[in-house]
Order: C-alpha cells, then sequence, then structure tokens
C-alpha cells in the first residue's frame, strides 16, 4: 500500500441535505489507476467509525453513485463515511472500471492500487477504524469489488457484489464478456484458488460477502452469482449450501451461509425478475434506500440489508434467519385522523411492531393495528415486524403509503430529476412521467421544471400554473 500524500480538498465541498459534506478529495497518493476520489462524511461523524467504499457501474460517475445508492443515507443513520471511487472514459471508453484486466485489478497494481490509496487517505482524514473497512459495488464496480476482497483481506472486512462478477473471473479484456455471460464450469475450489493466489501470504480471516443478483439480469448472468457463493463459501471452508433462508421484501430470497461459529460468512440475495442494476426502494421508511434511474432499480433496499449483515448497524450481523417478514400489508384511511392496518398473519410470532415512517409507535397481538392522533391530509409510510416468543425481533415488512384525509392537495415544483428522486414520477428512456396519471413531463433532467399536484396516495397530475 502506497504512502498517501496530505489531502486537500480539490472543489468547495458540497453541504448535503442532511448536513454531510460531498467533495472531491485529491493528492490521496501515487494513483497508478488514474481514478478520482470523492467522499461523504455525515455531520458530526466520530473518530473510530467505519468507511465504505462504494463503485459505480459503467456509464456512471461517483456524483451518480453518491446521490442514487441510498449509502448515504445509512452513513447519516449509522455513522461511517462513505469513498466513492471514479473512473473516465481515460481509462475506459465506457467508463467502466477494469476488474479483466490484470495489469490493473492485482494487489499493488492499478486501479486496485489506487482504491487502496484512497482507504488510507479517508483513514487519516476521518479517523476510519482499519479494521471496519468495507467495499461494495454495481455491475464492473462489483467486479472491482471482488477483485478488490481477493487483493486486499488484510483491508476490507467485508464486500458486497451487487450484479456483478467473481473476483479474478477474467484476466483479459477478451475473456470479460465470457464471465458475464456464462458458465465457466470451474469447481468451488477452482473459484476459491482464485481468491487464495491474490494475495498468497494471507490466511485469514477472510472478508464477510454479501451477493446481490436479479433472475432476470441479461447483461451479468444470473450464473455469476451462484460461482461467487461457490468462491467464497469455498474461501471460507464452508459447504455452498445454505444454512438459512427467508423471503424479503421486493420479491426477494435471502440465503445464508454460516461458518463453524454460526456466524454467517456469506449471504446470496435473488431478486425474481429484476434485470441490471443496483436495488433501491426509494422512500422513507428505515428499510427504504436510494433514487430510481438508470441502473437504480426500485426493488429493496439492498444497502439496508448488506449493512445490516456487516453491522454497519451496530449489531453483528445477522446470526439467525428469525421470523419473517409480514405480507399483505395494507394501510387504508378510518377518519381524518387515524389509519388502520392489516396483513398476513405471520407463523409462531407472538406479537407485531407496528414503525410510522421508520418509528415505532405501537404493537399488538393480531395481524391489525389502528393508528390515531395523526394529520389530516398528511401521507405516511407504514411497515410491520414480528416478534417471537423469545422477544426476538423478525424482519421488516415492505413499507406501504397512505394518505389521511382533508387538507388542500399537496403541489411540488422541481426539476424532472428532483420529481423522479423524490419518488414522484419516473423516468424510462430518458423521459419522465407522472407517477400514478402517467402524463408526460419531458426530458429526464434538472433543467426541465414542472409543478405536480398530489391528488391520492401515490398519484400525481401536472398543475403547471395551477398552485
Amino acid at each position: 500500500m502506497s504512502a498517501a500524500a496530505t489531502p486537500v480538498s480539490a472543489a468547495t465541498p458540497a453541504a448535503d441535505p442532511a448536513g454531510g459534506t460531498f467533495r472531491q478529495v485529491t493528492g490521496f497518493g501515487a494513483n497508478p489507476g488514474n481514478l478520482a476520489m470523492y467522499s461523504y462524511t455525515p455531520a458530526g461523524l466520530p473518530p473510530g467509525a467505519p468507511l465504505v467504499v462504494a463503485l459505480h457501474g459503467c456509464l456512471q460517475s461517483a456524483t451518480d453513485y453518491y446521490r442514487d445508492s441510498g449509502w448515504t443515507e445509512f452513513a447519516d443513520q449509522y455513522g461511517f463515511a462513505v469513498v466513492f471511487p471514479q473512473t473516465g472514459s481515460t481509462n475506459n471508453s465506457l467508463s467502466c472500471f477494469n476488474w479483466f484486466d490484470a495489469s490493473k485489478d492485482a494487489r499493488g497494481v492499478g486501479e486496485a492500487e489506487s482504491v487502496v490509496e484512497m482507504v488510507t487517505t479517508a483513514e487519516a482524514l476521518y479517523g476510519s477504524d482499519a479494521h471496519r473497512v468495507f467495499v461494495t459495488g454495481l455491475s464492473v464496480g462489483g467486479g472491482m469489488a471482488a477483485d478488490l476482497l481477493a487483493d486486499y483481506p488484510d483491508v476490507f472486512a467485508g464486500g458486497a457484489i451487487d450484479s456483478g462478477l467473481p473476483a479474478h473471473c477474467a484476466t483479459t479484456p477478451s475473456a470479460a464478456s465470457g464471465c458475464q455471460n456464462t458458465d465457466q464450469g470451474l469447481t468451488p475450489a477452482q473459484w476459491g484458488d482464485k481468491v487464495r493466489a491474490a494475495h498468497p501470504g494471507h490466511t485469514g480471516p477472510w472478508p464477510r460477502v454479501a451477493i446481490w443478483q436479479g433472475s432476470a439480469d441479461t447483461v451479468v448472468r444470473p450464473v455469476n452469482a451462484t460461482e461467487l457463493r461457490d468462491q467464497w463459501t469455498d474461501v471460507q471452508g464452508i459447504a455452498p449450501r445454505p444454512t438459512s433462508t427467508r423471503n424479503l421484501p421486493g420479491g426477494t430470497s435471502e440465503e445464508l451461509y454460516a461458518d463453524a461459529a454460526g456466524r454467517p460468512a456469506v449471504a446470496l440475495f435473488t431478486i425474481s425478475g429484476m434485470g441490471h442494476g443496483l436495488a433501491v426502494h426509494p422512500g422513507t421508511g428505515a428499510d427504504q434506500c436510494g433514487a430510481t434511474g438508470a441502473y437504480f432499480l426500485d426493488t429493496i433496499c439492498s444497502g439496508y440489508y448488506t449493512a445490516r449483515f456487516w453491522g454497519l448497524d451496530g449489531g453483528t450481523g445477522p446470526t439467525s434467519p428469525g421470523l419473517p417478514a409480514p405480507v399483505g400489508l395494507t394501510a387504508a384511511p378510518a377518519g381524518a385522523g387515524s389509519v388502520t392496518l392489516g396483513w398476513q398473519a405471520v407463523n409462531d410470532a407472538a406479537s407485531y411492531r407496528i414503525y410510522r415512517d421508520g418509528s415505532q409507535v405501537g404493537s399488538t397481538t393480531g395481524p391489525s393495528f389502528t393508528d390515531t392522533g395523526l394529520a389530516a391530509g398528511t401521507t405516511y409510510g407504514y411497515a410491520v415486524a414480528a416478534v417471537d416468543a423469545t422477544g426476538a425481533l423478525g424482519s421488516r415488512s415492505g413499507t406501504v403509503t397512505v394518505t389521511t384525509p382533508g387538507g388542500a392537495p399537496q403541489c411540488f415544483t422541481a426539476g424532472n430529476y428532483d420529481h423522479v428522486r423524490a419518488g414522484r414520477a419516473t423516468q424510462s428512456g430518458g423521459l419522465t412521467y407522472a407517477l400514478g396519471s402517467g402524463q408526460s413531463m419531458g426530458l429526464w433532467n434538472t433543467f426541465v421544471i414542472h409543478t405536480l399536484k398530489q391528488t391520492g396516495p401515490g398519484y400525481f397530475v401536472l398543475a403547471d400554473g395551477q398552485c
């Protein structure tokens, strides 16, 4: 690892709405990979906090990942810094990280070395805990994250590979397509050997690895998730058979692979029907995050479950599957100031906890609850979790929103990009459409400005000049 020069800000830091700071950092080392370093730090970040490195996909930038991935939301909530490395067209015509090039993705060279120099700089700048450094990435960023975990298991305590590739699957650009699209026919031991060969002197411990994959991904085929599972369970010395499984929101299945001590070392999350991208779920609930956009797909907040798997929420990560998340949650107004909730009962549940906008507001022993004392004409988000007889809390359901009757309709004036980020509109093919009504709003960017009126839960109409 190269020594980092004294870092300085290359641009005026940008204040985040939550009070944190996003900025570019220069002078972070020899930088043999010709990367740019950006960082986000929450307000009041204490020394000794964890550090997360988040790698963007092709045709993306550090700013895209900062805005849409959701990682800054958990940095604010749990208290850690985030480093956003950025590559560009000089390195790769599509601004992809070169996960497939042995001269750029190996220990001590190229882009891999540049990322680790960023880690060293961030540790010095923010006083980050060197024993709690994690790396995550999407697509090519996921492939590079896997390489970094193999190259530097002495640096990274854990990783997450989202729609990505096994570590060192390809060592030349010509081999990259085969890795993305076809089964390489390797045994778990052969996959594990690729990791062990990346840093032969390392004997452990090995990073804790989360794998995220959409079942309908045609860019990085689902076989890559299987190969990743085989690779990292072999490295951990455990069988590629799950020790527990459960269903999560967004059509997601979770498989945990525990080590001899019963501590999950590998997690495989498969999202039914999802294509190529990072799983996000915009909203204000505790298990929601991110913003939709190109390759940011609204299914489930992968950052939430990854952060918990790593133990960034203050725990040590999941030790057992617990009770599954309640399904079938509905919410309906029961008057101007109340909402009635209902859901399907969970086997072995002794009670349920009810959350409004991320905070617990009550509990009940049956699969229904009425929340009272609410403001009229206001939208609320609800989720429910089951509790077993021992008091152990299970997984939280997905969030549903409901608007209490009364009050004047709300109007929002903003650029199309911000409407999409706020969940008031969607985008497809570079165009923007009002959520619910589907009215066309023009190009998806910050320069086209419209006023949207919310006329019901999740329903917006164009109201330029009317509010």
